[in-house]
This record gives structure tokens, sequence and C-alpha cells, in this order.
């Protein structure tokens, strides 16, 4: 007699891949949108809502140049938090399925073309007789071209690229942590759950090898980045939403801690930690959308550009704009909003020459000589 065929479970319902999405053979569009709107949250930063050597460029405080404004303008070197969130969630998404080499490769052949034609750049402007900015010494210019720089001590040539040093941390945690063993759900879950537990023992240790490490005052957002990864993958679930929500409120601790100042005339970098708190919690929202297909219409072709140009605006864009500024403000004589508006322009043009010149020749051959086998798998 035989037995009775008994009905099969049905399998787990995943979310169907979205066009844009990495598996679906083409990418999240709005990530590029969001990209592009945290750099230009960064650039008003550097241009208007700090002193410094930006001060120089304008001829006086940027307070006196945007008396309205530059109270909000301060508020956008939280584009750097909203980045690393995005940061988390777009490595979690290109490394998942890939062996080690080629998520070498692929993070190497991404960062480094545009960074080194940067450096030339801003090497060869601050030599020019008539700019008063000076670039660093020759050692630590080429100290730079690794992006080492700061853990070795080295003086900036780029004055944004601490937070490469930030992502270059990122990238080796999660290769070793991830990529090594194989990417999967459960092992993403158990990474961010002990870098989590990491970043708070670190900050009551006090040793200076975990905080380099561990960076516990940017590792949530890089945290909750991969949570939200995990939700446009898997979906809804418990434990997803626990690693965003964790990551979010360990996060805007540290993003308090670091940029409020008590009301004091003195303090330019003074913010509410009201506004910070906000400022925060829509960056993770937009990219929350993003994981929810909330902003599937957002799919547009011409997104992409914005995505291409951010990175080499994002490089190119404090030091050199302090040129710029210079020439066209105490140059020209142009009124302060125009010129903020022109050099921003000439900044997303001089990245759009990165990306067509360097990056679009450079970084497929970089990433061919990285990982030759890339094409057979």
């Amino acid at each position: 007699m035989t037995a009775p065929t008994l009905p099969r479970p049905a399998a787990a319902k995943r979310p169907k891949p979205l066009q844009g999405d990495l598996h679906g053979g083409s990418r999240l569009r709005a990530l590029d949108a969001l990209r592009l709107i945290a750099a230009l949250m960064v650039a008003l930063y550097h241009y208007g809502g700090r002193d410094g050597d930006v001060s120089r460029a304008w001829g006086a405080s940027p307070r006196h140049e945007f008396p309205t404004l530059s109270g909000a303008f301060a508020y956008g070197c939280l584009g750097v938090e909203i980045f690393f969130v995005i940061s988390g969630f777009v490595i979690c998404m290109s490394g998942w399925g890939r062996p080690l080499r080629s998520f070498f490769a692929s993070r190497a052949a991404r960062l480094y073309p545009a960074y080194w034609a940067a450096i030339l750049l801003v090497t060869v402007v601050f030599a020019l007789p008539w700019v008063t900015y000076k670039t660093v010494s020759f050692s630590d210019t080429l100290v730079n071209l690794t992006m080492l720089q700061q853990p070795v001590g080295a003086q900036r040539v780029l004055g944004v690229c601490w937070t490469l040093w930030a992502e270059l941390r990122f990238y080796a945690l999660f290769a070793l942590f991830v990529v090594l063993p194989g990417a999967t759900r459960r092992r993403v879950v158990m990474f961010c759950a002990v870098w989590t537990l990491a970043t708070v023992v670190t900050t009551a240790s006090h040793v200076e090898f975990l905080r380099v490490v561990v960076m516990p005052e940017y590792s949530s957002y890089f945290i909750g980045g991969m949570g939200l990864y995990l939700i446009h993958r898997f979906g809804h679930d418990l434990l997803h939403w626990g690693i965003v929500a964790v990551s979010f409120l360990v996060g805007q601790h540290y993003a308090v801690a670091g940029l409020w100042h008590p009301p004091n005339p003195h303090y330019f970098s003074y913010r509410s930690p009201y506004v910070i708190v906000a400022v925060l919690a829509l960056g993770y929202a937009a990219v929350a959308a993003v994981a929810l297909r909330k902003v599937s219409r957002l799919n547009w072709r011409r997104l992409t550009v914005a995505g291409a140009l951010t990175y080499p605006f994002y490089l190119v864009h404090e030091h050199l704009g302090w040129v710029v500024i210079g020439a066209l403000h105490r140059g020209l004589g142009l009124p302060s909003y125009a010129t903020l508006g022109l050099t921003l322009a000439l900044m997303l043009g001089l990245a759009w020459l990165l990306h067509r010149c360097v990056e679009r020749r450079l970084t497929p051959l970089l990433r061919r000589s990285l990982d030759p086998g890339a094409a057979r798998r």
C-alpha cells in the first residue's frame, strides 16, 4: 500500500525584485538621488554653514553672507551620516553573493580613480601663485594617494576624505565577517548585533584600538543601512526593524553629542538637538522608503547621472569651491547667493567631467586588473 502524499508546506514569500533592484538586473535609482541630496547638504555646510577657510574665500564669515540661511546650512553636515546609512544599504546589496576578490576589486575601482584625480587637481590648483590656499607637503601628498593618511598621521589633501577612512573600515569589517564566509540573512543579523554591542562597549572602555576599529561614532549608521537592506530583501520582520530602530536611537546620541553646543554666541556650530534628530530621522525615512519600494515611480534613468556625479562632486567641492567662491565673490563682485549657486553648478560640471574622463575609463580597467576572472564568472 502506498503511503499518502502529504502536501508540501508553502514556501515563504519573498519580495519580488523590483525594477531598479540589484537582483532585478538594474539599480535603485532613488538611492542615487539621495546620494546627491546628501552631497549637496554637505556642500551647503562647507560653503555657508561654518567658519574657517571658507571665510577667507568670502572675505567674511558666512553668517554675514547668509544671515537668514547660515543657521540652516549648519545642519548640512548631517549629510555625512545619511551617506553612511546609504552606504550600509548599498554595500550589503552589492556584496551579497560576491567572492571576496570581486568585492575588493569593485570597491577599489569605485573609490580610487576619481580620488586620485581629485588629489591631483587640488594639489595643482593650490600650487598656483595667485591662490592663497596651500596644499600639504610633497611627502604627505604621496601618502594621501593610499587613502591611509589619517591612520599614519599625515595631513589631508582633501578635507572630506576623513569619511573615506570610515568607509574603508566598514568595507574591511563587512568583507571579513560577511563576504568572506558568504552573505546570509543570519550572518548579516549577527554582524549587526555584534557590531552594535562592540560600539557601546568601546565607548564605555575608552580603548583607543577598539575605537579605531569599531568607530562607535559612525557604526550605527552603517548598521541601520544594513538593517534596511534586510527589510528590502527579505521583507518585514521584527528583527530587521529592531536593527534599524536600535541603530537610529544609538546613532542620534552620537550625532547630538558631536554637533550640539550650549547656546553661546561664540559657537557658530550651535545646532538644536531637536533639529539634529529630525534631520537624521528624515534621512533614515528616505532610505526606508527605498527599502520598502515606496518610491518606485522615481526610478528614472536620469537619476543614474545624479549617482554618477555624487562621488566626484563630494571629493572636489570643498577645496576647489573655496577658490571659485573667492574668484566670483571677491574677484568679480557677484552677490553671495549668485556666487553660491554658480559655485555649486561649476562643481557639478567638474564632477561630470571627472566621471566622463576619469571614472568611465579607469574604473572598468582597474576592476578587470584586480579581478581578471570576473568576466569568466
